[in-house]
């Protein structure tokens, strides 16, 4: 008899049931009802759930603000088309031109430039790259490692040639240190540079040279023949012997425009010869440490606009008639994330107050960029799982996250090479080179 009961119970309920069974298999596939936000219109900042906001001075706000508007209004909407074609949009330089008194010359003093702190530049880019890391390093290349590289290493008479044109974004710069043999081991570097009456000829190989396809000023990084010391050189984008091919079939920051470059005879005279970088340490090295500041940001910011892009999908994908962002499991990841972008973000700030005060050793900066870089690689796969299928398409911004971060992980320094600078210091021992040691031919 009680399970008769039952059953009747059960009888007298199936329609409800039914009713039930039929909003959730319809719910686990996307449907009109459910709109998704697109990456065109970027989410909100979320992730600064610590307040660090309020340890920032007033001017590093407002850069932070500034930048925040710039990428969530003029970049977001366009940066996925380019990012597919792999091309770099002309009318972002002329945005940068229209706000060349805000953004140019970043932290650079003088002769045009902006002349932010370092903070508030590093802040810039965090902003920048939050939205889109393509703009961030075009911008980091150009006003920080093409301009700094004049502003550590030029002659007053250079400076005032090619930097107030920089910082208007009248002229592009690149910086072309890299080589197909040599990324890490850049003191190894072959290509060269032959003194001759009047200049300098240079003969060599880069690779991997962002910026470089539209650049109008390349800043070349060649051993001098006659000291032996790798130092900088100033080539025109018309110079006689220089050919450039376009670096195709790359997956992350498909935005920026990396060149395979040859460099045959080309001539430079002696008023573009960075003399002022007598040696590495001074010269390409000076300019790196900065640099490195700038990409230990970078992990933090494309976590923090995957973490955005995660969170609001979360709350806006239903599934089993339920938000996404109501299941256990989807909340502990959206947590995690959360809690290593703190992290990274304190670290970098860090860093990048010693910096400013003088205080930082290079195996403090290559420990941040190595540290945030494992770990933002970490947090972007996150996002990936949280989106399920739709972590793999661009229009809602993971996508495009996860494969930048790859970039991330191995340039200015792979995780490996930045761990080894950091152990050199800690252990007092150089572990860059092995043990081996090739065969000698008979």
């Amino acid at each position: 008899m009680q399970r008769l009961n039952t059953l009747t119970g059960h009888l007298a309920q199936a329609p409800e049931l039914q009713s039930r069974l039929q909003a959730q298999v319809t719910s686990s596939h996307p449907s009109a009802e459910q709109k998704l936000s697109t990456v065109d219109n970027f989410p909100p900042n979320k992730s600064d759930f610590y307040k660090f906001d309020l340890f920032l001075s007033e001017e590093e706000k407002q850069a932070r603000v500034t930048a925040r508007a710039f990428a969530t209004e003029k970049i977001a909407p366009e940066m996925v088309q380019y990012w597919e074609k792999a091309e770099f949009p002309k009318q972002w330089l002329q945005y940068l031109k229209d706000n060349a008194s805000t953004f140019g010359g970043s932290f650079l003093k003088g002769y045009g430039c902006r002349g932010m702190s370092l903070m508030a530049a590093c802040l810039t880019v965090m902003e920048m790259a939050r939205v889109d890391a393509s703009l961030a390093t075009f911008y980091m290349v150009h006003c920080g490692l093409a301009m700094e590289s004049i502003y550590l290493c030029g002659s007053e008479e250079q400076k005032q040639r090619y930097l107030p044109a920089m910082a208007k974004f009248d002229k592009i710069g690149c910086f072309a240190l890299t080589e197909p043999d040599y990324g890490s081991d850049a003191s190894s570097l072959r290509t060269t540079a032959k003194k001759v009456p009047g200049g300098w000829v240079i003969n060599g190989v880069k690779r991997w040279i962002g910026n470089a396809t539209f650049s109008d000023v390349l800043i070349v990084w060649a051993r001098n023949m006659e000291t032996n010391q790798v130092q900088g050189y100033i080539v025109n984008k018309d110079a006689k012997g220089m050919t450039m091919e376009k670096i195709q079939n790359k997956l992350p920051l498909r935005i920026v425009q990396n060149a395979h470059i040859t460099f045959t005879d080309v001539f430079v005279p002696d008023n573009d010869f960075l003399a002022l970088g007598t040696n590495f340490a001074t010269g390409v090295g000076k300019a790196l440490e900065i640099s490195r500041v700038f990409v230990a940001w970078l992990p933090v910011a494309i976590s923090m606009g995957a973490y955005d892009c995660a969170l609001r999908y979360l709350q806006e994908r239903k599934q089993f008639g339920a938000p996404l962002a109501s299941y256990q499991i989807m909340q502990e990841k959206l947590v995690r994330m959360l809690g290593t972008i703190q992290s990274m973000y304190l670290l970098a700030e860090r860093v990048t107050r010693m910096v400013e005060r003088g205080e930082a050793k290079m195996s403090q900066i290559t420990l941040a960029k190595a540290q945030n870089s494992l770990r933002g690689r970490e947090c972007v796969a996150l996002a990936r799982e949280i989106l399920g299928g739709n972590g793999n398409v661009t229009d809602y911004g993971v996508a495009k996250a996860f494969a930048d971060m790859e970039a991330i992980y191995t340039y200015e320094g792979s995780y490996e090479v930045n761990s080894l600078v950091t152990g050199r210091d800690v252990t007092g021992i150089a572990a860059f080179k092995n043990a081996y040691k090739p065969k000698s031919s008979k």
